[in-house]
């Protein structure tokens, strides 16, 4: 189990982020738009220059290819790419039980991905994302696209996933009743700072 560091991280105008997340934790992070949420998120899973540190248990971002850094810390955006024409094209091994987790067909490996809804294409995002087994999650508004029944289910599974792989969450969000039901802390971004805010339940 390993936590997720931040040391005097800056992107943008967001100007020395110190935080730890602990292994387990979910830790939600809101504020205006553009306030740099989504930069934040982008410099840790190292797709943005930014000053600083960030760790993952011992291992500095700085010392392992970007490319093994963002499999082991995994951005899933609020909008994701798709590359192929199939959806079974962007996993690494069928998932059926991930499949029938976030309420998706299990034959949606065959299916083009042009014909995907956005909150299709929100839910597969997180499935393909989870399957490749990460040690730390940040989580774009993994929801937005979501009604309100099928929002409550992800976050059901977000969080048992979250806590089976204990796995260090930094998790966007905007809605105050999913921070209440998800976060363990919650940081609002305030000029170039984050400060923490006390969650009401």
């Amino acid at each position: 189990m390993t936590a997720l560091t931040l040391d005097r991280v800056s992107a943008g105008a967001l100007q020395s982020i110190s935080l730890t997340v602990a292994p387990g934790e979910i830790v939600c992070l809101s504020g205006p738009s553009g306030s740099g949420k989504s930069r934040l998120l982008r410099a840790i899973a190292d797709l943005e220059e930014h000053g600083g540190s960030v760790c993952l248990g011992d291992q500095q971002q700085s010392a392992l290819p970007a490319h093994s850094w963002r499999r082991a810390v995994m951005l899933v955006p609020a909008e994701s790419a798709w590359w192929f024409e199939t959806v079974g094209e962007h996993f690494e091994a069928p998932a059926p039980e991930v499949l029938r987790e976030v309420g998706i067909a299990e034959d949606a490996g065959e299916w083009s991905v042009a014909r995907l809804s956005s909150g299709e294409k929100q839910r597969l995002a997180l499935a393909r994302a989870l399957t490749r087994k990460p040690a730390a999650l940040l989580l774009d508004e993994p929801t937005a696209n979501l009604d309100e029944d099928t929002t409550r289910k992800i976050e059901r599974w977000l969080q048992a996933t979250i806590r089976e792989q204990a796995l260090p969450v930094i998790w966007v969000a905007h809605r105050e009743d999913q921070i209440r039901r998800v976060a363990h802390r919650h940081f609002t971004i305030d000029g170039a700072n984050l400060k923490e805010r006390e969650i009401r339940q």
